[in-house]
């Protein structure tokens, strides 16, 4: 006896669904991800330092060749014989020590009062709804301009030097201080409240772990600027420091002994914003960290 399977509702001649599955194969980064950032990690350190050694050869080739002036523009190489010299016979180290002692105390100044004025302004709305106009307008008046100001004030000496860098340096960190908690999220705040924070407790565990990470990306990139501001204010008014190294190798035609202070300007900028940086990484370890460098 023969039986026949019951036909499946439905039209008899509609095609059948074709369901597939789309399947995934694990990549290297899910399969070996130590492995995977060690080689991130190599990969750019490869290309930071490839990429300035690569134009300081070419710039050599040039100089070398005959390509540019080196009159004007002298050869890696002179640059860096003329700065071991200068080092190895102490007649670097003063002007170095000059620019990097203004910068430590101006930032210091400036730092410490635009996070105290940012945090004010930012928790009282009405002391920000009275200084922010005033510090709007000021912040745009370029600092240099400043630097008469200063000079009538403190007159020669370390005084107008060290309060340049400190105006500089406020307005960055009062700027991302205040934006800061002005961002912190309302429902942060409501928390405290509802488990009724003092205010000091609510600076403590609210705003400052909410704020901290922006705060200090705001002295990061305050550190460099306060290096540039230095070296153009040594040339107006001081006798020593690399911007006076600087521009007075420019007006004698020491090109070589010029370039030696732009580098060491470079290098202190680069130095005093990755200390900045690790130091903003050690004070704010549950902020995420950036993309690069090694970060997947």
């Amino acid at each position: 006896m023969t039986t026949t399977a019951p036909e499946k509702p439905g039209k008899p001649d509609e095609p059948e669904k074709d369901e597939s599955v789309l399947v995934r194969s694990p990549g290297p980064q899910e399969l070996h991800p130590a492995r995977t950032r060690r080689r991130r990690h190599a990969l750019e350190l490869s290309l930071a330092i490839a990429v300035p050694l690569l134009l300081v050869l070419l710039w050599q080739l040039a100089a070398s060749r005959s390509w540019i002036d080196d009159r004007v523009y002298p050869a890696p190489s002179a640059i860096l014989a003329d700065g071991w010299d200068r080092a190895t016979a102490g007649d670097l180290w003063p002007d170095v020590r000059a620019t990097l002692k203004r910068v430590l105390a101006g930032y210091a100044i400036g730092t410490v009062t635009g996070y105290a004025l940012g945090l004010l302004m930012g928790s009282v709305r009405l002391i920000r709804a009275a200084l922010e106009p005033l510090l709007d307008a000021l912040y745009v008046v370029p600092k240099l301009a400043l630097l008469p100001v200063f000079l009538n004030m403190f007159g020669l000496g370390e005084g107008p030097q060290i309060a340049l860098v400190a105006a500089t340096v406020f307005f960055f960190v009062w700027i991302s201080t205040m934006a800061a908690v002005v961002s912190v999220p309302s429902g942060h705040r409501d928390a405290g409240q509802v488990f009724g924070a003092s205010p000091w407790q609510m600076f403590r565990h609210v705003l400052l772990p909410a704020s901290l990470p922006a705060v200090l990306v705001g002295a990061r990139i305050a550190a460099g600027v306060a290096v540039l501001v230095i070296v153009a204010s040594e040339q107006i008014a001081a006798t020593d420091g690399l911007g006076h190294l600087i521009f007075d190798a420019r007006a004698l035609f020491q090109n070589d002994v010029m370039f030696v202070g732009i580098v060491c300007v470079a290098v202190l900028g680069v130095v005093f914003s990755e200390l900045v940086r690790l130091a903003g990484r050690f004070l704010t370890p549950w902020a995420p960290r950036d993309r690069g460098r090694g970060q997947s």
